[in-house]
């Protein structure tokens, strides 16, 4: 029983996307639900990559359209229960936890703002400069550059925390690039005060350039990784790596 997420029993039937290989199911306990793909062979799309590639990419897609309709626990890829019984088990003992965190997400999206550090506008040196006039001006250079590149990096900090002050429910993710990514978890209904603000944060902050991403499902905020989730190969599910 592949399985995509959690979610309150439907009280209005969802409408229910293509899955990696075939339908999907909702199966509920109470009030409780899962939206699962049966009979999907995860071992058998690890053993082809670009097969396995499609396969994440189909698992991303079916969540961004379930979010869309109903407040989702999004599940990793590769998430499955050996049998229904094992599912709906697993539903019935986790059901006060998951309804918890499901109203906590309740409404929400998560939005990730990107903040990519732009380059030191380079500053012209005169053509007729010779000797050690040209020398002391690519030094004067070289120091702007520095000093430039310094308070860019002390920026980053006051934008962090003007970040966290004004969404406290926010999350930065490592990057090896120096471009940085903060997950911040937003009301639906205040996207549009999201994006104002950001546009207010781009004229505070030159030094970088801020873009936002989509809603997505709340991929940073649902805590049931940690100890309930379903990916252990001594409970009752399984998660392909």
């Amino acid at each position: 029983m592949y399985t995509y997420a959690f979610c309150r029993t439907p009280t209005v039937a969802l409408e229910l996307p293509s899955g990696i290989m075939g339908t999907l199911q909702v199966v509920t306990s109470a009030n409780l639900a899962a939206i699962v793909e049966p009979d999907l062979a995860v071992k058998h799309l690890q053993q082809d990559d670009a097969l396995l590639v499609q396969a994440v990419l189909a698992h991303d897609r079916v969540m961004r359209l379930l979010c869309q309709q109903t407040t989702i626990l999004p599940l990793r890829f590769g998430t499955c229960f050996h049998a229904l019984p094992e599912l709906l088990d697993h539903l019935q003992t986790q059901q006060h936890i998951y309804l918890n965190q499901l109203t906590q997400l309740e409404g929400k999206a998560e939005y990730t703002l990107k903040l990519t550090p732009i380059a030191c506008p380079e500053t012209a040196i005169a053509t007729d400069l010779t000797g050690k006039h040209y020398f002391l001006a690519k030094k004067q250079q070289y120091q702007a550059q520095l000093s430039y590149y310094s308070q860019q990096r002390a920026v980053l900090s006051q934008i962090t925390h003007a970040i966290r002050s004004a969404y406290p429910h926010c999350q930065s993710s490592e990057s090896s690039s120096e471009a940085q990514s903060i997950h911040v978890l937003v009301a639906r209904d205040q996207e549009q005060q999201l994006c104002q603000q950001i546009q207010t944060w781009q004229q505070q902050y030159p030094q970088w350039a801020f873009s936002l991403g989509d809603a997505l499902p709340p991929y940073h905020f649902a805590t049931l990784g940690q100890s309930t989730t379903p990916n252990t190969p001594h409970s009752d599910a399984q998660t392909a790596h």
